[in-house]
C-alpha cells in the first residue's frame, strides 16, 4: 500500500525522502519490523520510540513517522513528522486495515465499574439473536467462541484494528468492547465507527494516570462523541454530563433510583443465588432473573438492554439472553464450602467497586462478612485509605494483603490502607502473603460466613517487583476446599 495513501487528511511534512513509496506492514515495536515497514514513533510511559529508529531502520523500515526531530538516519529513508503519533496511527491502522468497524455493529462500554459484566451479557443477548459476536476487554478478547489473550482492557490502536480486521475475516455481525479511560485519551479508539456507547459511573480511581476527576471524566466522554447512541446511567451523578456534552443522535437512559430513567428497574428481590426484578421500557413491565446478585448486577443487565434495544433486538430475545448468561469468571464469583460458609471472588479493585460488592452482600448475609483485600503498587496510591476505611465499615473481619505490589514494598501498601481501616471498628490483621492471606480467612470460616476475595478476580497472575509469577484466587480456594473434605 502507497505511504501517501495511508497519510491522506493527516497533516505531515516530509523531513526526507519520499512519501511516495509502497509500505509492507506498519509496527510501533522495532522488534517486529520486517522489509519496507512504517515505523511510528510513540512516546510510552517507559520507552520512547524515536530512540529505536536507527534499530527499526536496520531491520528494514523504509518509513519512520515521528513527532520529535530525529538524526542519523539515511537519506533514503522516508521521515515524516505529524503533531501526534499516537493519533496518527490510530487512523493510518484503520485505513490499512480497510475500515473494518464500518463492517460490524460497534458497542463500547466505559466506566469504571461493570465494564467487563456488561459486554459479556450483552454479547449472550446478542448471540441470542444468532449474531455471531467478539467480544475486546479485560479477561479475554475473543471471536465467536475462540478465545484470544488479553494484554490490556483496550489494545493499542494498531493492534485493535488488526484484530478488528480478523473479526471481519471471521464474518462477525457484531463486536462489544471495553474501553478504557486510557484508551480514550491516549487515541487508541480515535477511528473506530461505534454504533452505541454505554456509559456505567464515574469513581475514584485512575487519578496516577489523570490526575484529576474532571479529566477522567472528560477521557469518558469523547466516547460519546465518537457514537451513534449514548446510553447512559442516569442515577451517576455524571451521567446528565455525557449527554450535555456529548453528540450522539440519540440518548437512552438507565436506572434504578431515577424513575423517568427509559429503562428502569423496580421491585429489586436479592439473595445469594441472584436477583429478579422487573423493568418498565416504553409504559410495559417485564420481569427478569439474574443468576449474579447484586444492585450492581441489575445495573449491568440494564445497560446491556439499552445496547441491544438500540441496535433493534426484540425484548424477549434481550430476556432470554440475559436471563442463561451464567456469570463471569472472577466477577462476584461464588464457591460454597462443605463446611457450609461461602467464598466470592471479585474483581473489585477501586473504592466504589468494592463498596458495591460488599453492600450487596450484607443484603442477603446471614452471618459474618470477612474480606481479604488488598491495594496494586504503581498505582493511584490516594484510594488505599479510602478501600481500608470501606472495608471496615462494611466488614466483620478484614485481612489486608498484597494485590499486585509490582515495584512498591507491599508491606507499605498495606500500611497505607491500614490508616483507613483504622478508622472503623472492624478487627483486622495483616498479611503480606496473598496466599496466606487467604487460608488465614479461610481457616476462621464458620457455616453461613460469606468471605470476599477482592482485587484480582480474573487474573492467573501476581506480580511482585520484576516477577510475574502464577497465582489464581479461586484456585486457591478449590485447593483449600479439599482439605477440608
Amino acid at each position: 500500500m502507497k505511504l501517501q495513501g495511508l497519510l491522506k487528511n493527516i497533516d505531515y511534512e516530509v523531513l526526507q525522502g519520499n512519501e511516495d513509496i509502497n509500505i509492507s506492514n506498519i509496527q510501533y515495536d522495532s522488534r517486529k519490523v520486517t522489509d519496507a515497514s512504517l515505523f511510528v514513533c510513540i512516546k510510552g510511559f517507559k520507552v520512547d520510540g524515536h530512540n529505536y529508529a536507527k534499530s527499526a531502520v536496520s531491520k528494514g523500515a523504509k518509513a519512520i513517522l515521528v513527532e520529535d526531530d530525529i538524526e542519523g538516519i539515511d537519506k533514503d529513508i522516508a521521515i515524516l513528522k505529524v503533531g501526534d503519533t499516537r493519533k496518527a496511527i490510530a487512523y493510518i491502522a484503520e485505513r490499512y486495515y480497510n475500515h473494518p468497524s464500518n463492517k460490524f455493529r460497534l458497542i463500547g462500554v466505559t466506566g469504571t465499574n461493570g465494564k467487563t459484566s456488561i459486554t459479556y451479557l450483552t454479547k449472550s443477548i446478542i448471540e441470542e439473536f444468532n449474531k455471531k459476536t467478539g467480544i475486546i476487554g479485560t479477561i479475554e478478547n475473543r471471536i465467536g467462541d475462540e478465545v484470544l489473550k488479553a494484554s490490556r482492557t483496550t489494545p493499542e490502536s494498531l493492534d485493535l484494528q488488526e484484530l478488528f480486521y480478523n473479526m471481519v475475516q471471521e464474518n462477525v455481525n457484531a463486536v462489544v468492547m471495553e474501553v478504557s479511560s486510557h484508551s480514550l485519551a491516549l487515541h487508541r479508539v480515535d477511528a473506530c465507527k461505534f454504533d452505541v456507547g454505554i456509559y456505567t459511573n464515574l469513581t475514584l480511581d485512575h487519578l496516577d494516570f489523570h490526575k484529576t476527576m474532571e479529566n477522567y471524566r472528560d477521557a469518558k466522554l469523547k466516547l460519546f462523541k465518537m457514537c451513534d447512541t449514548g446510553v447512559i446511567n442516569i442515577d451517576d451523578k455524571y451521567g446528565p454530563y455525557m449527554m450535555e456534552n456529548g453528540t450522539c443522535k440519540r440518548y437512552l437512559t438507565y436506572g434504578i433510583e431515577n424513575e423517568e430513567a427509559d429503562l428502569n428497574a423496580t421491585q429489586l428481590s436479592i439473595d445469594l443465588g441472584g436477583v429478579t426484578f422487573n423493568v418498565v421500557y416504553e409504559g410495559n413491565s417485564y420481569k427478569i432473573t439474574l443468576n449474579t446478585p447484586g444492585k450492581f448486577s441489575v445495573y449491568n443487565a440494564l445497560a446491556a438492554m439499552g445496547a441491544c434495544l438500540a441496535l433493534n433486538v426484540p425484548m424477549d430475545v434481550v430476556i432470554n439472553g440475559l436471563e442463561k448468561n451464567k456469570g463471569i469468571r472472577g466477577r462476584f464469583q461464588s464457591f460454597t464450602s462443605s463446611k457450609g460458609y461461602t467464598v466470592i471472588v471479585d474483581y473489585a479493585h477501586a473504592p466504589d467497586g468494592l463498596l458495591n460488592v460488599l453492600q450487596s452482600m450484607k443484603e442477603f448475609a446471614k452471618a459474618r462478612i470477612i474480606t481479604v483485600f488488598g491495594c496494586g503498587g504503581d498505582r493511584d496510591t490516594s484510594k488505599r485509605p479510602i478501600m481500608g476505611e470501606i472495608a471496615g465499615n462494611n466488614s466483620d473481619y478484614c485481612v489486608i494483603t498484597s494485590d499486585n505490589p509490582r515495584t512498591e514494598d507491599p508491606v507499605s501498601i498495606i500500611d497505607e490502607v491500614e490508616i483507613g481501616i483504622k478508622k472503623t471498628d472492624c478487627e483486622y490483621v495483616k498479611v503480606a502473603d496473598r496466599l496466606k492471606g487467604i487460608h488465614t480467612a479461610l481457616s476462621m470460616a464458620k457455616e453461613g460466613d460469606l468471605i470476599l476475595i477482592a482485587g484480582k478476580g480474573h487474573e492467573d497472575y501476581q506480580i511482585l517487583h520484576d516477577k510475574v509469577i502464577h497465582f489464581d484466587d479461586a484456585e486457591v480456594v478449590l485447593n483449600y476446599f479439599m482439605t477440608e473434605e
